[in-house]
């Protein structure tokens, strides 16, 4: 009679393990970036600007935001003035002044609190200002 002969199989999980890590980095990812505006800012209406789109906006567009009480933030994460300022020059010494800054404002926040954010960026060297705006919307009655 002969002998039974069994094999073992082995399966290589290394390229399966990383590839699930590696989509797991993605989603965390894109899901940090959608939710890094800060929802309770209310923008102003500006149907006559342009529309801005993952085409259109430059990859190193830095993005601040003033809420309604004037706290100045990047990523949802709150800045002192000098925070702000330190930011500017580290980005300024790494893409030149050339790189855009968006500035997200509230409609209700007081100019004061914008212009204090306008200023630290023209001190630091940085000149392509824009503001964020939203182009439709809802009815007024519905906020």
């Amino acid at each position: 009679m002969g002998k039974s002969h069994t094999e073992q199989c082995e399966i290589d999980m290394t390229p399966m393990i990383d590839v699930v890590f590696q989509l797991i980095i993605f989603f965390v990812v894109t899901m940090k970036m959608s939710q890094d505006s800060n929802m309770d800012i209310v923008l102003e209406d500006g149907q006559h600007g342009i529309t801005l789109t993952s085409e259109n906006m430059p990859p190193v567009t830095l993005e601040i935001e003033v809420d309604r009480r004037g706290r100045v933030s990047i990523h949802n994460a709150t800045l002192s003035d000098s925070n702000l300022r330190d930011i500017m020059r580290a980005r300024v010494n790494k893409y030149g002044n050339e790189f855009p800054v968006m500035i997200r404002a509230d409609r209700r926040t007081q100019h004061e609190k914008v212009r204090k954010v306008m200023d630290i960026c023209t001190a630091s060297g940085v000149w392509k200002l824009s503001f964020v705006a939203i182009q439709e919307h809802k009815a007024r009655g519905s906020k």
